[in-house]
């Protein structure tokens, strides 16, 4: 009984001082507006039913709650990814590292994401590391929304 009080207490003092948002609407709005601040596109957490999303700005740990878990395919890389109900991680400008909640599936298994980064400036591409530090980039614009997608390319434009 002691060790889930104590793991209770260490959930508690990550998340002291938090920002919280609920409901899905405000969610959505503010984990849009992190992934900008952070230059990652819109699409790379595709999220649902989010209810509960937080934010402790002195040290950068951030979780998203979901209703239930969830599974995004990116179609133009052909990647499945899984979601569970809450995801967590610690953010700085261009990451997001000691990820959890999130697994991607790599031939048959699944294996645990926890680190993704963009470059700065941006090279195009997106970077994963998996639990066992094997990485993979893939196009950024995977992960963009089309207003995303087409703004990115006009941007491209010489």
């Amino acid at each position: 009984m002691a060790s889930s009080n104590s793991s209770s207490l260490q959930v508690k003092d990550v998340r002291e001082g938090a920002e919280i948002v609920y409901g899905a609407e405000e969610c959505q709005k503010s984990s849009f507006a992190l992934l900008e601040e952070l230059g990652f596109p819109k699409g790379v957490m595709p999220l649902k039913d989010l209810v509960e999303c937080g934010r402790v700005r002195e040290t950068g740990f951030v979780w998203m709650k979901q209703k239930a878990p969830s599974e995004h395919t990116f179609e133009s890389i052909k990647t499945e990814v899984s979601y569970a109900t809450e995801v967590t991680c610690y953010v700085e400008k261009g990451k997001m590292k000691k990820m959890t909640g999130v697994k991607s599936k790599q031939l048959l298994l699944w294996v645990a994401i926890t680190e993704m980064s963009v470059d700065e400036p941006c090279s195009g591409k997106i970077h994963f590391k998996s639990v066992v530090g094997i990485g993979k980039s893939f196009p950024i614009t995977a992960y963009m929304t089309e207003e995303e997608k087409a703004k990115y390319l006009e941007n491209k434009k010489p």
